[in-house]
Formats: structure tokens, C-alpha cells, sequence
């Protein structure tokens, strides 16, 4: 026991035991995220050291600094850390919920739902506020899962039937997406390519403000249900046996995973494989445990789109490259990597 800390809110409401390793990681993870959202507040066509960032943030910078901080980096540094930290958790609800590595929201079609409602309000209602956007491709991702979790169903969901009818759904999302495009005027075309290759490029206040709250509130609620997803990755069998209402809470963690995919993909497009590199990361830092995993999956996936948004910044400039192409050009390899690791499971 003396690897573990206990945790007791109240005296009969809930306990948890923390193990020590755990905690140290997920720090080490915090502290890199933050130096890494430093960095990258400090980079730019004027470049600003960190510690006249640090200033800023403690108050006391100059006015230039404060302008160019405050108003114009920190809120696309904010996104990135929320998309980052909505996309990871979805996918680490949705491993453990179906109990494969393989598994995430982008390869199952719930980021395919969401792709197939922005797109389709982008080029069908072309004089509507772009303020529509957000609801519309959260509204895509809700309803792809509810179709996704209505077609699994007979007598119950299964992990199994879930995963392919997910890339049946993934499959024809993508050819409506394809469709839409193609019978679009080649203006719409090139605005609705650049959001599904993923990019938050232009995000202002409003938008921190608009997913904050809902990416907090989405990622606490999975926190408080992770012994739930702790015992479904047992089995059905042995879930049932010890009174879980399996197929409840696996559909209302299916909801909370829709819910955090479309969060982000409404403001940050269809930014791929972060809900599938995350999670894996995190596993095999500290193990299957879903609540240790959760934490750690959001810090490594906000990581994950924190250094691939400096690249997208910095490495071509003054063009600024869609946060989606790096991301894929390391998930797509790895995903090939776990496929060939997982071939005889």
C-alpha cells in the first residue's frame, strides 16, 4: 500500500487510491504541456522569450507583449490544449469502452458524423453565420453515435459489433463528405478542405469561451464514471455479474464521447489520430487503469496538438499549415504499427 495514496471526499461519499507512479507522470506530463504553451506563446513573426511570457501571464509585461500574448496567441494556445485534451479523452473512453487499442472516435465514424454536418452546413448554407457551426457538426457527431449504437444493438451492444459497423459509418461519412465537395463551387471546396484537414488557425475568445466549459464539464463527468469503464474492460460476463447496468453506462459513455469529439472538432475541424495516439501513450506509461489514464490522456493529447500547432507555425512560415497534416503524418504511421503489433489478437 505504500505505493498508493488515499484520496476520501467526506467521509461516506467516495475514496480513491492514487498510485504514487501515476502521479508523477501525469506531473511530469502538466509541467511539459505548460512549458510547451510557453514556448509556443513566445513564437511568431516577433519573437518574445520565455520569460517575458511568464511576465505576461503573471501581470506584469509590457504593454506590446500584453497585446500580442493576451489577444492574438493565447487563445489559439487554449484551443489546442482543450481540442487536444476533448480529443484524447474521447478516445480513451471509446478503448475502454470497446476494449481495443485500435479504437477511436476518427476510425469508428463519430469524427466522421461531425465532418459530414460541417461540410454539409459550409456548402449548403453558404450566407449562414459561421457561429452555426459548432452546434451543427456537435449535432453530427451526437446523432452518427446514436446511429452507430442503434445499428450495433440486438439484445445489446457489443464491443465487437461496434467497431464494424463504426468503420461501415466512417466509410459512408467520408463518401458524403466527397460527394458534397464535389458538387460545391471550387471556393467552398478549398474552405471546406482546409477544415476537414484540421486547423485552428483564426480561433478568437469567443471560442475558448464556448468550448471551455463543455470540454470541463464532459471530461469530469467521464472522471467520475471510470470505475464503470474499469469494469467493462473485465467483459460483459463479468460486468454484468457484479451489477453494472452495462448497457447504460456504455451508452451514456458513448454520449460523453460524441459530446467531447463534437466540442472539438467544432471549433479545431477533423484533426486525426490525437484520440488514437493518446490514449496508447498513456497505457503504456501507467497501465490500463481507466482512471489514471483518463488525466493523462487529455495532458499527452493537449502535448500532442501544443507541438503540432508550433510546427504547423513555425516550420513554413509566414504559411500556416494545418495542425491535421502533422498530426496525421505521425498517427497514420503508428496506426499501421499497431495494426502489425495487434495482427494475431
Amino acid at each position: 500500500m505504500k505505493d498508493y495514496l488515499p484520496l476520501r471526499v467526506g467521509k461516506r461519499f467516495s475514496s480513491y487510491q492514487l498510485h504514487k507512479r501515476v502521479l508523477w507522470i501525469t506531473l511530469i506530463a502538466l509541467i511539459l504541456t505548460v512549458a510547451v504553451a510557453i514556448i509556443s506563446l513566445g513564437m511568431g513573426e516577433m519573437k518574445i522569450p520565455p520569460l517575458d511570457v511568464v511576465k505576461v501571464l503573471l501581470g506584469i509585461g509590457s504593454e506590446q507583449h500584453v497585446l500580442i500574448v493576451e489577444q492574438f496567441r493565447m487563445p489559439r494556445i487554449i484551443i489546442a490544449i482543450l481540442v487536444g485534451a476533448a480529443l484524447a479523452s474521447a478516445g480513451a473512453i471509446m478503448q475502454g469502452v470497446i476494449r481495443n487499442p485500435l479504437a477511436s472516435p476518427d476510425i469508428l465514424g463519430v469524427s466522421g458524423g461531425a465532418s459530414v454536418g460541417a461540410v454539409g452546413f459550409l456548402l449548403l448554407f453558404e450566407t449562414a453565420s459561421i457561429h452555426w457551426l459548432p452546434p451543427i457538426a456537435f449535432l453530427g457527431a451526437m446523432l452518427t453515435t446514436l446511429l452507430l449504437y442503434a445499428l450495433a444493438w440486438r439484445q445489446g451492444v457489443t464491443p465487437l459489433r461496434l467497431v464494424m459497423i463504426g468503420v461501415g459509418i466512417k466509410i459512408a461519412a467520408g463518401a458524403i463528405v466527397t460527394l458534397l465537395i464535389m458538387f460545391s463551387p471550387f471556393l467552398l471546396q478549398n474552405k471546406a478542405l482546409l477544415w476537414l484537414t484540421g486547423s485552428i488557425y483564426g480561433v478568437s475568445w469567443s471560442d475558448v469561451q464556448m468550448i471551455l466549459p463543455w470540454t470541463m464539464l464532459l471530461i469530469a463527468t467521464a472522471a467520475i464514471l471510470a470505475r464503470r469503464v474499469n469494469i467493462q474492460q473485465l467483459g460483459d460476463e463479468i460486468a454484468t455479474g457484479v451489477g453494472s447496468r452495462l448497457q447504460l453506462d456504455r451508452f451514456m459513455l458513448l454520449m460523453i464521447c460524441a459530446a467531447l469529439v463534437g466540442t472539438a472538432v467544432s471549433v479545431g475541424g477533423d484533426i486525426s489520430f490525437v484520440a488514437l495516439l493518446a490514449p496508447h501513450i498513456a497505457k503504456q506509461l501507467i497501465g490500463p487503469s481507466f482512471g489514471g489514464a483518463l488525466p493523462l490522456s487529455a495532458l499527452i493529447g493537449s502535448l500532442i496538438v501544443l507541438i503540432a500547432d508550433l510546427i504547423a507555425r513555425m516550420a513554413f512560415s509566414p504559411l500556416d499549415v494545418p495542425v491535421g497534416v502533422f498530426t496525421s503524418a505521425v498517427g497514420a504511421p503508428f496506426f499501421i504499427y499497431l495494426l502489425y503489433k495487434n495482427r494475431n489478437h
